[in-house]
This record gives C-alpha cells, structure tokens and sequence, in this order.
C-alpha cells in the first residue's frame, strides 16, 4: 500500500507544527536538565512496536516523535553540556539546517545540486583562509574527524605507494611495499580506528613517547622515510595539549615523511591569535582532518579534510561509470569516500557567514576563558587539575578513583550540567569540555556549585565508610 499522498496545505501544516516545537525546545533547552530524567528514558520502550501494517497521519508521527524524543535527548543545545567536546548548533546553522532538510539536495555532483557544491566550494576556501592553511588545499566534508581523517590517510596511502611506483587502486594491498605510520602515544583512538580501517592495523604502528600532558616527544622520533606517515594531533582530547608540529614537521620533511593533522577542534585554535602559537608548524603538514561540528557549532554531522595534494584524493577517490560524466570543476563524491549525501556545508556555510572570523575567534578565546574559570574554581575548592588548561580541557580529579567516579555519576544523574569520565596517564578523572556558543559564564558558576557539593557529600560518605 503506498503511503497517501500530502496535500500542500497539510504539509504546510506540518511544517509549522515541527518549527513550533522545535522553537518551544530551544527556547527551553537552557532551562531543562541536561540529561534525560529515568522517567524519561522509561518512556522510551513506548517507541518498540511492531512495524504499522499502513500508513500513520504525519502530525501524529510528529507529536509522538516530540512527546518521546525531546525528553530523551541531551541538551547539548543549551549551555550546560560539558561532555565528549561536543559543539552547540548557532542559530544560523540551525535556521539553514531547516533549509537544507526543505530542499533534500544529494551533494555528490554538481549537476545534482549546484548550490550544495558551491557552498563547499566557498567553506572549503574560507577555512584555509581562517586556519592559516594553503589556499589551494583541496577537500571535502564527510560525517566526522574520524572519516576526515580516514579519508586523508587513504590519500597519503595512495600517494606513498605510487611513489614507490605501486598503483593501489588497480593492485590493492596484496605485495604492496610496505608504509611505516607513526604516532603519539595519546594518538586520538579516531586515528588509530582510521588507520585499521585503510588497512596498516592498530599493532603495527610506530609509537612514540608523549610527556606530561600528551604531546609527542619530537626527540624520541624514529628514522622517517619517504614510505612513512606522520599523524601530529592538534589539541589532546583530555588535556588539550598539541603536539610540537613546528619541530616534528622540520624533521619529518627533511626525510621526505607524509604528515597528517588530527585536529578534531583543536586546529581552530589558530583563528585566535592568543592561541596559535600553540598551532605553530601544522601549516606545513600535507593533511588535516577537524570536525566542524565541535568548536565552529556547526550541528551534527560535519568533518572536513584538507589536502595539499588534491590530485591525491581524485586518484584514491575518483569514481567513473557511464552515467557520471564529470564536470571540469570540482565533484565531491571524487574527493570522499561517499557518493550520495546530505549537503552538510548548507549549515557549515551558514555557520561561518553568521560568525565570520571575529566571531569564530571570540567563540574560541570565550570558551577557553570558561575552561579557565572551571579550573580556578575547582582548584579554588580543593581540588586538583590534572593537566595545564592550554585551551577549553579540563581535567580535575576528586581524590581516589573511587570518589572520582562516584562524583561523576552523581553529576550526570543530577542533571545540572554533565561530565564524562576518563582515565588519564593512570589518574581516573572527569573531563570539562567548553565547547558551546551557548555557555556563560552563569552556567559555568551553577555547574562549578552542583558540582563541588557533589564531591564535598561524596568525599563524606567515603570518609565515613
């Protein structure tokens, strides 16, 4: 049975319905608790029944997808969400993410959609253009830094091999000369899922020594070559630290080494220029892979790579068939992995324009200034941060692991704001992570009050067992 054709009145309807209550869910993110309530998630079981045998009226679809889905989500929209360096969404993005669903474009080829090409086009040069990278990089958008980073990998892959004179897209893998990685030991464990991915496994990386707060030790770096690839990570996903890329970028170049950026949020700490310094040398790697998603709050699901090669991506990425003739411009589905997909750069266009580079830079240099104010006040209350806050990371430990743990669960089930865990160099930690538009510094101050109270009842009661 087909489903029942809309009348445009209806679907006008329709669309009214979901924006007022999309509306009525932003406007109260700020308020609500962050994570969802037992009830709440209780109420979810209510969604498990078996597939309709016919069609469902489309407002009722929505206001049962309202009724349990709202609450049951994080509010990551408000500013009290502190977990995994997830963004927020800014209003424009949100506003042309609406857009972007009303025109369904596949942004795979041109002559699909030309406005989802063109607007990749531009963010694509307006992010070298604010991180300070080679204006005639060439990219795409994928899903996340992990696809980025996939992504990037495979084309270095390529390029070594070809170099060595081994034509993987014909001869694959089988006999192909061997590519040495190397990587930090607080390598992202992104990278390392991408590397196994595109085929060098997790065991056979070469892994050097990191200090204190994560960054990899330039001195202790192995012999490089011209079949070796380099990963550097740009902002530890716990301390937030970078690695020294000025130093390993030298010495990887003299020997003629591939070196690959993992810069999930930390590389836009180069559009503040109280930040960059920390960026030093990541101009002069060969790819990089960030997510748009974190720090710019582009919305979910948006990462970008960024090649200096591009001729690397079309020849590891290139697709033919009889019915796609490519145009003499750029084609996304030759540059990623994906063919068919939504057009992600609607809302990363939307995001940049509404914030431009003051914005982005305010939006960095205010989020490390909360970080910042989290870790005085924390320390303030007895507590000890384990790393140097450089940018918007935070690690605290709240004594044993035990204690630690417990004051974690407490916060997340409080629902005031939410914190994940993490285990850092042997210490067992809660990680901050300020990455929304959206927090102030009122919600870091009612954040900093549930969570010392917290500890201070959880510090007692283990005292008192």
């Amino acid at each position: 049975m087909q489903p029942r054709e809309t009348p445009k009145s209806q679907s006008a309807e329709l669309l009214n319905l979901a924006a007022e209550r999309a509306i009525r869910y932003v406007d109260s993110a700020s308020a609500r608790r962050v994570s969802p309530s037992s009830l709440d998630l209780a109420a979810l079981a209510g969604l498990h029944e078996p597939f309709p045998a016919g069609p469902s009226n489309p407002a009722d679809v929505l206001n049962q997808l309202e009724a349990a889905g709202s609450p049951a989500t994080m509010a990551t929209t408000g500013g009290r969400y502190f977990g995994f360096v997830n963004g927020g969404m800014v209003p424009a993005a949100l506003a042309a993410s609406w857009m972007a669903g009303a025109w369904n474009q596949n942004a795979s080829l041109r002559v699909m959609s030309p406005i989802a090409v063109e607007l990749e086009d531009v963010v694509l040069q307006w992010i070298c253009e604010a991180l300070g990278l080679p204006l005639d990089c060439q990219g795409g958008l994928v899903t996340c830094a992990t696809m980025a980073s996939f992504t990037a990998l495979l084309a270095a892959r390529h390029a070594l091999l070809r170099k060595a004179g081994w034509d993987v897209t014909e001869n694959g893998m089988f006999g192909a000369p061997p590519i040495q990685v190397v990587v930090g030991a607080e390598v992202h464990a992104s990278v390392l899922k991408a590397l196994s991915m595109a085929g060098f496994g997790r065991k056979r990386v070469t892994i050097v020594d990191a200090d204190s707060q994560g960054r990899m030790r330039a001195d202790r770096l192995p012999q490089l070559s011209e079949s070796t690839i380099v990963c550097i990570q740009a902002g530890n996903v716990n301390t937030g630290a970078f690695d020294p890329a000025d130093e390993i970028c030298a010495k990887a170049k003299e020997q003629g080494a591939w070196i690959h950026v993992d810069g999930a949020f930390g590389l836009w700490a180069r559009v503040s220029p109280k930040y960059a310094h920390l960026t030093r040398g990541i101009e002069n790697a060969d790819s990089w892979a960030t997510d748009a998603h974190k720090w710019p709050n582009a919305g979910y699901d948006c990462g970008v790579v960024l090649l200096k090669n591009g001729d690397a991506l079309r020849a590891a990425f290139g697709i033919n068939a009889a019915y796609l003739e490519p145009g003499a411009r750029r084609e996304p589905m030759q540059h990623t992995p994906e063919s068919s997909r939504r057009a992600r750069g609607v809302e990363l266009w939307a995001t940049l324009k509404s914030l431009g580079r003051d914005g982005l830079r305010e939006l960095v240099e205010r989020t490390c200034a909360l970080a910042q104010r989290f870790a005085k006040g924390l320390q303030d209350a007895g507590f000890e941060v384990l790393n140097d806050v450089v940018i918007n990371q935070v690690l605290v430990s709240f004594g044993s692991p035990e204690v630690t743990r417990e004051v974690i669960r407490r916060i997340q089930e409080g629902g005031t704001c939410w914190c994940g865990g993490t285990v850092w160099q042997g210490r067992t930690a809660m990680r901050i992570s300020v990455s929304s538009w959206a927090t102030t510094e009122a919600d870091v101050d009612r954040s900093l009050d549930a969570i010392v109270r917290l500890a201070a009842e959880s510090r007692s009661i283990a005292s008192r067992a």
